[in-house]
């Protein structure tokens, strides 16, 4: 039975790559930080108490900006797979903190690597790595953009990001180890972050519809994004570390959509005009923008057999249907509150 450390666990990503991964019979390991509370919700329907003999996944304390808490973490549970998500991934707030952003999204990786590069030294163990990269590392490249295609980041976030992929490279190059970077283009979910624009709109709609709001802010709609399901994307990560030789992949769908044709996809599912309740603001616009990505997978399709299942319209009829879902519970808590009252 394989073990698998993920860090980033709590998040979209790191959420169906613990199902997959205890799908295959792995005993998954996730990487939390110390807080009064552990925001679980997207691992309540896989975790169980420790105690209990079925239990196959364990959250365990650790942090991307504490090297001496990241060895004990690998010496402890002696993994044979890291699937590194952990980071600041939001690329607007990472104009707000950019210090944070370097220190855990990118200074991290190089902390991780290096306790990594210790534990397999020390036990002999060949371990493989795997680093959530970004296609905002390419930022102002024209598309389509390919692992060839030059990085010329436009972000705090997409900085760091280019400074984990070339640490991870480097520690590939210099001491051997089996360290893959996956250049994951926009991969959406029901799980994505409510901070997010994707599901900033899904939930917008679905709270339209039902009444509980009437107005969404929106920054620049033009912006175009290749936009994927996340199930289907953390698949190509788990592929990624069962090849013989480690590599770098990117990961899309090879389409490419503004936010506005989002809008289009997702109001239009409620029967609803996006035009009647979207409004711009300065202050989701960022200081550099990124205008356009689009993914060319060639080569994860040809070696590791990987491509998407889930189309752009089908991605988000799911999004929208869930959060109508959640907005139509949400109507009845209040109006079964106020009938309480």
């Amino acid at each position: 039975m394989k073990k698998a450390l993920i860090t980033g666990v709590t998040g979209q990503d790191g959420s169906y790559l613990a199902e997959l991964l205890l799908s295959k019979g792995y005993t998954v390991y996730g990487m939390v930080r110390r807080s009064s509370a552990i925001i679980k919700s997207r691992l309540e329907h896989l975790y169980v108490e420790p105690h209990e003999k079925k239990a196959r996944l364990f959250l365990e304390y650790g942090d991307m900006a504490e090297g001496l808490a990241l060895r004990k973490l690998l010496s402890n549970i002696q993994p044979d797979e890291i699937y590194n998500l952990a980071a600041q991934s939001h690329v607007r707030i990472s104009f707000d903190q950019p210090e944070y952003t370097a220190d855990v999204t990118g200074v991290g990786v190089l902390r991780l690597l290096e306790a990594l590069r210790d534990f397999s030294q020390t036990s002999g163990k060949a371990v493989r790595f795997y680093q959530a990269s970004s296609s905002e590392m390419f930022g102002a490249s024209p598309p389509p953009q390919s692992e060839i295609t030059p990085f010329h980041p436009r972000s705090p976030y997409a900085v760091a990001k280019v400074a984990a992929f070339w640490t991870t490279v480097n520690y590939r190059e210099a001491y051997g180890l089996h360290c893959s970077n996956g250049i994951l283009f926009n991969h959406e979910s029901e799980r994505r972050g409510e901070n997010f624009v994707t599901r900033k709109i899904t939930r917008a709609a679905g709270r339209i519809k039902v009444g509980l709001q009437d107005k969404l802010y929106l920054g620049n709609l033009e912006a175009r994004r290749d936009w994927g399901y996340a199930p289907d994307f953390v698949e190509a990560m788990w592929m990624m570390l069962q090849q013989e030789q480690p590599d770098d992949y990117v990961v899309a769908t090879g389409e490419s959509h503004s936010v506005a044709e989002f809008l289009d996809a997702a109001f239009g599912r409620l029967n609803l005009d996006w035009h009647a309740f979207v409004e711009t603001d300065p202050c989701y616009y960022r200081p550099a923008e990124v205008d356009s990505l689009l993914g060319d997978a060639t080569k994860a399709g040809r070696r590791l057999g990987w491509k998407p299942r889930t189309t752009f319209p089908d991605m988000v009829r799911i999004m929208v249907d869930y959060d109508l879902d959640q907005a139509q519970r949400e109507l009845h808590s209040r109006e079964y509150g106020a009938s309480k009252t």
